[in-house]
């Protein structure tokens, strides 16, 4: 058995069972790839992949869990190359970030120019996603870390760092009927139509738990998972907005109004999901801090030694977290 065997299986697993398309992200072969697999289910004795002809169809149950174990032996080995980089150069090497839009567009652009100026020679690189699919990329190694707010708590292989609580803001045009209001309530949203995050997105449940709470049912007309979408379709009087605070720019807004939401809202906990085992360079450790400043080096390491979710929240529940 070679590792690169184990590769090969994973990429092609991960690339819809197109072992062209492996081939071309390896810059090798098609018919190596197929080969090498080939000499892995017969030395393994069982097939990893079923076939019609010459075309892979599904995994196979025990390629089902094949593949489990070789992921995790593939990302030991890039464990292995982050340890030998850290002690080479500790200032030199990658990070990959999976995250949403609003956290790239407003909660990290500080902190990356910032770590860009104090690590010229490292190598970052975004993923932007649904928080599903940022969650999966952190726990299948292709992102360092994901941050983001929802969805990460389906991936049992991932370790959630909070950051910090933020709530919601309503958005409307100058001249709106909400405008004039000093104190709102779900019924004043409620009878208006509603402009807002895709579910799954941005602390969108706390907003459908609220309005189910008491009984209201919103008419939503539009949701983007963008909030500068959102915005746009406020101007165009679609309806009233509803969007994380830290969307709001007073300067580039100034045409809406932001109303304070955060009497109606469960506050929102945005995370920094790490996957179990991973071993975090220096610097990584920094960009996590200068995200999140009460993240030091020796807290993180600590939740990464917890054994399940519940030692984790233990660990968190005296620390008090900001408000963005």
């Amino acid at each position: 058995m070679k590792l690169q065997q184990l590769r090969y299986i994973w990429e092609v697993a991960h690339h819809d069972l197109n072992v062209s398309a492996t081939a071309q992200v390896l810059f090798t072969s098609q018919p190596g790839i197929s080969k090498q697999i080939r000499l892995l289910e017969d030395e393994l004795g069982v097939e990893i992949f079923a076939r019609s002809g010459k075309h892979l169809t599904r995994v196979t149950p025990a390629g089902e869990a094949i593949l489990k174990v070789a992921g995790e032996v593939l990302k030991k080995v890039e464990s292995i190359k982050q340890v030998a980089q850290e002690f080479s150069d500790e200032n030199k090497g990658s990070l990959s970030i999976a995250t949403t839009h609003t956290q790239a567009r407003y909660a990290l652009p500080n902190v990356i120019e910032s770590f860009i100026e104090r690590y010229p020679d490292v190598s970052l690189h975004m993923h932007q996603g649904t928080p599903m699919q940022i969650a999966e990329m952190a726990a299948n190694g292709t992102a360092d870390f994901a941050i983001a707010t929802e969805a990460m708590e389906h991936f049992h292989d991932l370790v959630m760092l909070p950051c910090y609580r933020w709530n919601r803001s309503i958005i409307v045009p100058r001249d709106h009927e909400l405008a004039q209001k000093t104190s709102l309530t779900l019924e004043d949203i409620g009878s208006h139509p509603l402009v807002t995050y895709v579910f799954g997105f941005t602390g969108r449940s706390k907003l459908d738990e609220a309005f189910q709470t008491h009984n209201i049912q919103p008419r939503t007309v539009f949701t983007a998972a963008d909030a500068d979408v959102i915005k746009t379709y406020v101007r165009l009087g679609l309806g009233v907005g509803i969007v994380a605070s830290m969307a709001y720019d007073p300067e580039q807004d100034e045409d809406l109004v932001a109303l304070d939401a955060s009497h109606l809202f469960e506050a929102s906990v945005t995370k920094v999901g790490l996957r179990k085992g991973v071993f975090l360079r220096g610097y990584m450790y920094r960009f996590i801090e200068a995200f999140a400043p009460h993240l030091t080096r020796d807290l993180v390491d600590q939740a990464l030694q917890c054994h399940n979710k519940a030692e984790v929240e233990a660990l968190f529940r005296q620390v008090a977290l900001p408000t963005f």
